[in-house]
């Protein structure tokens, strides 16, 4: 979900079969904006995590009626692209920016959005899939997967901004920004001060939230598949310069129970969701939180960063009682164009935050 740039009562939701819907939150008129269908992965089974799975507005929105998608298509290979609004054929208005074969059906990221600071697009990608990241890709900086990676947007192609780390490097990946990442789900920048957040879905035993500065100037390895949370994956060999998460929760519940109904019912959960610093001005106590959530129990966390730490961590499941006594599988966030914040139910229904 993300708020129109041009009208706070006004909402994009989209679909994993490939459809965009634009919702008036308040008269509740719902709209098709688009419907690709044709060519995203249509997914027919529980647990298949392929199909549309990002969007974003361009910064410029306002001017050029452009959005950006991320989907895995029919072939299985994950798609970037651009549509344009005031297009005569909006269909065919599609600008393909990048276009890469995924090796599983898994772990495809899917996350993209516009750095605050520096207009850049920011994209998530999984580390191809299966388990224990069995290619290798996410410490190896010659393949785009398992990273978040930045390009330039500029016409109908793109660049690799001059500042990226690996912009020099000999046989790197050029649109690499940080790297060793198994499934980033999802990631958010504070729309304050342009920190990045990114939530990373665990293997078997801990699941994380990865943190970076605005400063940073990229480049950081979070880890994986060397390390699953602040812990050794298996018997994988330690490794140097790793950033660890901020925080970290254990992976405890059973995704196969999940995927069939099965409650299970006081732990923590086994898939992260990843959600948004509120920036809002409706309820100010919970102003400058991170609040992310798990897609297994339904469990909705907030913490604050202070000098690159996380602190004062919140449990609000109880409080918030999202779906009541029925079961939620929380697959994502959003904000809307004044920063407040919603919880989307992969069973069809958005809740919005809003004060007692």
């Amino acid at each position: 979900v993300q708020g129109f740039p041009d009208n706070s009562e006004e909402i994009l939701v989209i679909e994993q079969n490939g459809i965009l819907k634009k919702i008036n939150i308040v008269s509740g008129i719902q709209e098709i904006l688009l419907d690709i269908t044709d060519r995203v992965h249509n997914p027919r089974l529980p647990g298949d995590e392929r199909g549309l799975l990002g969007f974003t507005f361009s910064p410029d929105y306002n001017k050029s009626k452009s959005f950006y998608v991320n989907y895995v298509n029919n072939n299985n290979e994950s798609v970037i692209s651009k549509f344009t609004l005031n297009n005569s054929d909006l269909i065919k208005s599609e600008v393909v920016y990048l276009k890469f074969k995924q090796p599983y059906s898994n772990h495809n990221g899917g996350m993209l959005a516009f750095g605050p600071n520096d207009n850049y697009l920011y994209i998530a990608v999984g580390d191809g899939g299966d388990a224990g990241d069995p290619l290798n890709h996410a410490q190896n900086i010659e393949t785009l997967f398992g990273a978040i990676l930045r390009i330039d947007i500029s016409n109908d192609n793109y660049s690799i901004p001059t500042t990226n780390p690996f912009a020099r490097h000999g046989k790197a990946k050029r649109e690499i920004w940080a790297y060793g990442l198994r499934n980033p789900w999802r990631f958010s920048f504070d729309r304050k001060n342009g920190d990045l957040y990114i939530a990373d879905v665990g293997q078997s035993t801990w699941e994380e939230v990865n943190f970076q500065s605005f400063k940073s100037k990229g480049g950081e390895n979070y880890g994986w598949n060397h390390y699953e949370g602040n812990q050794q994956f298996k018997n994988n060999k330690a490794i140097k310069n790793v950033v660890m998460p901020v925080f970290e929760y254990s992976n405890d519940m059973n995704y196969m129970k999940v995927l069939v109904g099965w409650d299970d019912n006081g732990l923590d959960g086994c898939s992260i969701t990843g959600g948004y610093v509120y920036r809002g001005q409706d309820i100010p106590e919970i102003y400058g939180r991170y609040f992310f959530s798990d897609y297994c129990s339904g469990n909705i966390w907030s913490f604050e960063i202070k000098n690159g730490k996380a602190i004062d961590i919140i449990d609000h499941t109880k409080e918030l009682n999202i779906g009541g006594d029925d079961s939620v599988y929380i697959s994502s966030f959003g904000e809307d164009k004044n920063g407040e914040l919603f919880i989307i139910d992969y069973n069809g229904t958005i809740y919005k935050l809003v004060k007692k």
